[in-house]
């Protein structure tokens, strides 16, 4: 009996020391973290931002919500198609009831996330400074800032600042050609006139043929007295010509510009209608076929928002609002507010990489966007930012889906050409802030580069 008591405790004793070493040495299939790094995260503990950081800022561009159409009744988009369009809730161009409702829970969603990081106390009413809110002076922009900070920061009595104005474009927001001369011109439309390939601008126009043609079938476009009348024909034939003055925003001179109209206005009905069928004049559309509808506008915004030297121009302002936001002595939380032209120009100026978005028909800027840099800090106290884009799915705008930790809205990570991202998708501080200094740098080498030294006078 003896014996075997020995022998049993010998045997306890082994594997004690086995577990001992294991843990010790990272053995087990559980290794330990080095004490001079990072606890290394799990996908869900990296995208809640737990463990090895401290969220310590958070700066949002943002694209206002759910609008009706720009155009109203007696316009373009009366005449185009027989069938009648959904009653909006709204003027023309105005944030829409719904587009109200979704931005609230969006504003939500972010207050339950910045308490769950420990970033924001239960019912928060922030000191001076620490929170700022800025929209473009449109009712849209203005009403979505307001939203959001209803629901972000529900007992708080959070001003919106508007520098304009109001139904003007406030200058930081204004995608607007800051100078003109004859060889910018020209090599600016030499740059978009290669987004058509061989057939330079009007072929911008040809890769949208499959597009258009869905969209003239879901009009009806050719029993439209625009049709009849012979006011709106073919509208995937025509000439392109870009327009660059100073002071307004790039223009495009196209049958592109009509059916980006009313892609658009046809996307928002999806957004309003809970009836798909009746949504798309009673055609049935698949979800492929109503990202193909949508990416006639994305072209559009691409053409003139989208190309590297323009993007310089007309985001300059804004970014340099951003870039004081990113460093400004006492701030938390920042919200900018303003369209999609201001999300497009901004990421291209930085040199965002291509991207499609998931669980959307609106790939690349989504109504209601929001463009996040988070600010957080490692168990070192080293500075580095994470980037994305948080919108809310096709699926959750037509339900109206309730946001929260466990129901967020989609999150997608944006990469930058030549940016380092560590194991957790995060950007270096420095590295960040110096991509900001470039792509404002860039405007100044621009203006040196064709010779002008008075912005005002460039003509």
């Amino acid at each position: 009996m003896n014996r075997r008591i020995r022998a049993l405790s010998a045997l306890l004793l082994a594997f004690c020391l086995l577990i001992s070493s294991a843990f010790a040495e990272g053995g087990l299939g559980i290794p330990l973290p080095k004490r001079d790094a990072p606890v290394p995260q799990t996908a869900e503990a990296a995208e809640a931002g737990e463990a090895a950081y401290t969220l310590d800022r958070v700066v949002v561009l943002s694209r206002h919500n759910i609008r009706s159409p720009l155009s109203g009744s007696g316009s373009v988009l009366g005449d185009i198609t027989p069938h009648t369009w959904f009653a909006w809730t709204s003027q023309p161009s105005e944030l829409s009831l719904r587009g109200a409702i979704l931005e609230t829970e969006l504003g939500q969603y972010f207050r339950l996330w910045l308490e769950s990081e420990g970033f924001f106390p239960e019912n928060y009413q922030p000191e001076t400074s620490a929170v700022r809110f800025y929209a473009n002076a449109k009712q849209r922009t203005i009403a979505t800032a307001r939203y959001f900070s209803a629901g972000l920061l529900p007992v708080a009595q959070q001003p919106i600042e508007v520098h304009a104005p109001y139904d003007t474009m406030d200058p930081v927001f204004s995608p607007e050609i800051r100078f003109v001369t004859e060889d910018f011109v020209r090599d600016a439309l030499a740059q978009i006139a290669e987004k058509g390939g061989e057939e330079g601008l009007d072929g911008i126009l040809a890769s949208q043929r499959d597009a258009i043609t869905l969209l003239m079938d879901v009009l009806d476009l050719e029993e439209s007295s625009a049709y009849q009348a012979g006011t709106c024909t073919d509208l995937r034939t025509g000439e392109t010509t870009v327009r660059l003055e100073v002071g307004k925003e790039p223009g495009l001179v196209s049958p592109l510009r009509t059916a980006t109209q009313a892609a658009d206005a046809l996307t928002l009905q999806y957004y309003e209608e809970p009836d798909a069928a009746k949504a798309a004049f009673g055609h049935d559309l698949t979800d492929e076929d109503w990202r193909l509808v949508h990416g006639i506008v994305d072209t559009y915004s691409d053409v003139l928002f989208g190309m590297p030297m323009i993007s310089v121009q007309v985001a300059n302002p804004l970014l340099r609002e951003l870039r004081a936001e990113l460093t400004a002595e006492g701030r938390r939380f920042t919200f900018l507010c303003g369209h999609d032209s201001n999300l497009t120009s901004v990421l291209t100026a930085l040199g965002a990489e291509e991207y499609l978005l998931p669980d959307t028909v609106e790939q690349h800027t989504p109504i209601g966007s929001k463009l996040c840099f988070e600010r957080w800090i490692d168990g070192a106290g080293e500075a580095w930012y994470r980037v994305r884009m948080i919108y809310q799915s096709t699926a959750q705008l037509r339900a109206m889906t309730p946001l929260s930790l466990e129901q967020p809205p989609v999150s997608y990570p944006m990469q930058f050409t030549g940016v380092h991202v560590n194991g957790d998708g995060m950007i270096p501080e420095a590295e960040l802030l110096m991509l900001f200094d470039r792509a404002i740098e860039a405007y100044d080498e621009q203006l040196s580069q064709y010779g002008v030294e008075n912005v005002r006078d460039a003509a």
